[in-house]
């Protein structure tokens, strides 16, 4: 009876494990993202920052444009370095210490986390509905609009992009438009334009692949419209690929934006103590590399900043590859 008993015992339980209902691939594939130990630290860190971001009026200690006029002059060192100058002595209400004006180092790396994230995103969610878009009507129209639309893509593809920043910085921002938001805008618009290939090329491959299987056969055998195909079965199977495409692209854009107002001709910084982006890492990496030698932290602090968004942003990327590869599941 007793084993009678524990073969039913375990019939029960298998038929219980089959009658669950099986997880849908978001669901696996997040399950998967939760055991990548980098990817979630990635996701805790910028999960951080976003924080620090939003609450930065809070979280920082002094105003980053307002300059103490005790100080000012002379670059106030980090709290654990001392100096035989007392005015240049490290201390604690200047955690990173000052710049040459009395500005604080540690208000203003705060400050600079708005804008390496709105620099990110906005450029990626701008990327992705262009390369999206074309690489759709590119893949499933296919014929002459696809030989267009990949032409289009070749000749976009060719353009130096460093140099292409460089030229539409260097062109627009005297302009108006180049003023707006001290030059956000224009940067996002720059950083959008060429970037978008790489996203357009790998969706087409994506639907050239899809629009043959068997259930878009079915779609168009009982009738179903071209977009409602598209906008039901052929872009929900490829959204794997666009989110990983989407997390590598918010790295680069953070990278280049530095590289840009390193250069001098990226985003400006303000004198408005209420404005919210005051200045951005880039901005302090330039002003660092002026005067490292009096105040490295003004350099070193920065830097980290940018290295370790860009590395946060990369396990993600790495995590999300391997939790979406179908060839994994």
């Amino acid at each position: 009876m007793a084993t009678s008993a524990s073969t039913l015992s375990k019939a029960d339980e298998q038929d219980l494990v089959l009658s669950r209902p099986p997880r849908s691939l978001w669901s696996d594939a997040w399950q998967r993202l939760l055991r990548n130990r980098m990817a979630m630290t990635g996701l805790y860190y910028l999960g951080f920052l976003l924080l620090v971001a939003l609450f930065a009026p809070i979280i920082a200690p002094h105003n980053p444009v307002e300059s103490d006029v005790r100080i000012s002059g002379n670059f106030r060192q980090a709290a654990w370095i001392e100096d035989a100058n007392p005015l240049r002595t490290g201390s604690w209400t200047y955690p990173l210490g000052t710049d040459s004006v009395g500005r604080d180092v540690l208000s203003r790396l705060i400050y600079g986390t708005r804008v390496a994230l709105v620099v990110g995103f906005i450029p990626m969610v701008c990327t992705l509905l262009i390369g999206v878009t074309i690489g759709l009507v590119a893949g499933f129209v296919g014929g002459v609009v696809d030989n267009i639309l990949m032409r289009i893509t070749d000749v976009v593809y060719a353009i130096p992009a460093l140099l292409f920043f460089v030229i539409m910085q260097i062109s627009f921002k005297d302009s108006a438009f180049g003023n707006l938001f001290n030059g956000l805008v224009l940067l996002f618009v720059t950083l959008s334009i060429v970037n978008w290939t790489g996203v357009a090329r790998l969706v087409r491959g994506q639907v050239l692949s899809l629009k043959e299987k068997e259930f878009v056969e079915a779609a168009h055998a009982i009738g179903t419209r071209n977009w409602q195909i598209i906008a039901r079965h052929i872009f929900p199977n490829t959204l794997g690929p666009i989110i990983v495409a989407g997390a590598f692209i918010v790295p680069g854009a953070i990278i280049t934006e530095a590289i840009l107002s390193y250069l001098g001709i990226g985003i400006r910084p303000s004198v408005n103590p209420n404005a919210i982006f005051p200045t951005s890492w880039g901005n302090m990496i330039l002003d660092g590399s002026r005067t490292w030698e009096s105040q490295s932290w003004m350099l070193i602090a920065p830097a980290i900043a940018v290295a370790t968004i860009t590395m946060a942003f990369t396990f993600v990327g790495d995590g999300l590859r391997d939790a979406l590869d179908p060839r994994d599941q």
